[in-house]
């Protein structure tokens, strides 16, 4: 009896090691499956390449730009009504979204050259006034990296500005400039030189994103699965989409300038072009090769409405100088 009692003990407690191990088992499952359902679920949600070419701000006040009101209504759209996905750390969902956040700092590249563009050239006198104090500020802001977090440890333990907060600061301080335009208090010069130069910077940052394109088709080794170009890809269609909506814009900033110069049709055909390449969203960015029967090279599709848009700009600015 002795005997069949330790033996009867001894398997109680196998069963009950058992049934722990398997208790623990399910648990880890259920934990793993939760945190899963974290990181998909909530990616799907935040998930967001808005590329609605429709997208317009709010009509700025009488006498006021449209194309700063576009500027810092694109921020606050992928800063606040969207989520600001660049500097999220690893335990957000959204940390999977590479290409939202590489299409998010495209779109805010653009708005930072433009602003870059109203401070040195629109927004003052000629060269030899003093730069408008707003739009100072908000090219300043808009240069400040696009995925600091509240904290940057590289550079601090302490908490720092978050690229979220710089940008909120960079949209005030546009619209502030554009509510003291409306009361005449501030300069817009609606000048076809100024034209000009803005045109031209765009141009010639499309000729940097032609190059990385370039540079990245000759270097790769095309491939069905291809980490790195969808980043290029979605990237560069952030600036075209960015410029495009500025466009549109500026096209009633300059209306004059666009009507006396007789530029309209020019006009139409350079905004198609921006469509069409701003419009591109295949569902798996692909990397064959560009001469490839089967399968498409999306990046180099991109880069001929690229070269196109900016071909066109240039035809633009050739019509102006004349």
């Amino acid at each position: 009896m002795i005997i069949n009692g330790e033996y009867f003990t001894q398997k109680c407690r196998t069963a009950a090691v058992t049934s722990l191990i398997k208790l623990s088992s399910n648990y880890i499952i259920s934990i793993f499956i939760l945190i899963l359902l974290y990181y998909l679920l909530g990616a799907y949600i935040i998930n967001n390449i808005e590329d609605d070419l429709k997208f317009r701000a709010i009509k700025p006040p009488e006498g006021g730009s449209y194309a700063v009101s576009a500027t810092a209504a694109l921020i606050d759209r992928e800063v606040d009504t969207h989520f600001w996905t660049p500097n999220d750390p690893f335990f957000y969902p959204s940390a999977l979204l590479d290409n939202m956040l590489n299409y998010q700092q495209g779109i805010l590249y653009a708005l930072s050259r433009f602003t870059i563009e109203m401070a040195d050239q629109i927004g003052r006198t000629r060269g030899s006034s003093e730069v408008d104090s707003d739009l100072d500020k908000a090219a300043g802001l808009l240069k400040y990296p696009g995925n600091v977090w509240i904290f940057d440890l590289s550079t601090s333990f302490l908490p720092t500005p978050s690229s979220e907060t710089q940008y909120r600061a960079a949209s005030k301080a546009l619209k502030s400039y554009n509510s003291r335009l409306a009361n005449s208090k501030a300069i817009f010069e609606e000048r076809s030189d100024n034209l000009i130069s803005t045109l031209d910077r765009i141009a010639a940052d499309l000729g940097s994103a032609s190059a990385t394109t370039d540079k990245y088709l000759t270097n790769s080794h095309p491939l069905l699965i291809d980490t790195k170009v969808d980043d290029i890809f979605y990237g560069i269609k952030g600036k075209l989409y960015g410029y495009y909506i500025l466009l549109h814009e500026l096209e009633k900033d300059f209306n004059k300038v666009i009507h006396d110069k007789q530029l309209l049709p020019a006009w139409e055909q350079m905004m198609k072009s921006f469509n069409q390449a701003a419009l591109l969203q295949p569902l798996v960015v692909m990397n064959n090769r560009p001469n490839g029967i089967y399968l498409p090279n999306h990046l180099a599709v991109q880069g001929f409405y690229l070269l196109r848009a900016r071909t066109q700009l240039r035809e633009i600015t050739n019509i102006l100088m004349k």
